[in-house]
């Protein structure tokens, strides 16, 4: 990669330049052999320089993946006024795609060196809630059957990032984009179904 040149930034032009050079490494090379000293070079600074905006490069990673977790939280804004099993789809391939163009960050923070790390957990767990808050509101329901289809949505958010793992874990996967998509919709129904089978309706945004 070359190096660019060593111009002056405003704070949160050199902070936002550090993430994008990291974000550029993390993707291509494993974990272990990022080196600050590499983003330095590549951004024309010094190495201390870098470590006053991210102290580790633990630091580093985690707003890596915050900015992309916060991507991902735009590209799978609900709309009013569409069918909510239309948004859902159109989440879940928003996720895909995610997944797809971060495969190896998502990998290091689900399986790889930052797998279990408080930090990166922490990041999660907040864009499961806001998605999780978000599907919830438009589903309009209330009291017990509202708390029910929180645990099933939690629940069933968690597991379309763990088939997505999985998913991207083998470079020749066994299912297809589509097949996983439709496992994922067949779970959600099944998680949100009433007692006796009865699945809940998901409505159109107000």
């Amino acid at each position: 990669m070359p190096r660019s040149q060593g111009r002056r930034l405003a704070p949160e032009a050199r902070r936002d330049q550090i993430i994008d050079i990291g974000a550029k490494l993390f993707a291509t090379r494993p974990y272990e052999q990022v080196r600050m000293t590499d983003i330095a070079a590549v951004a024309g600074i010094s190495r201390a320089l870098v470590y006053r905006y991210f102290p580790t490069k633990r630091d580093l990673f985690a707003a890596i993946y915050q900015r992309a977790a916060d991507q991902l939280l735009k590209a799978s804004e609900l709309r009013p006024n569409t069918p909510l099993a239309e948004q859902v789809l159109a989440g879940l391939e928003a996720h895909f795609d995610f997944f797809a163009e971060n495969a190896r960050t998502v990998l290091v923070a689900n399986r790889g060196a930052l797998a279990g790390d408080p930090m990166i957990e922490g990041i999660i767990s907040n864009e499961l809630a806001e998605l999780r808050g978000r599907m919830l509101d438009a589903t309009g329901l209330l009291g017990h059957a509202r708390a029910r289809a929180g645990i099933a949505l939690y629940g069933w958010l968690a597991f379309v990032r763990a088939v997505c793992v999985e998913w991207l874990a083998h470079p020749d996967p066994i299912l297809s984009r589509e097949e996983v998509r439709d496992m994922c919709m067949s779970a959600l129904t099944s998680a949100l179904a009433k007692p006796g089978g009865t699945a809940t309706k998901l409505k159109p945004l107000p």
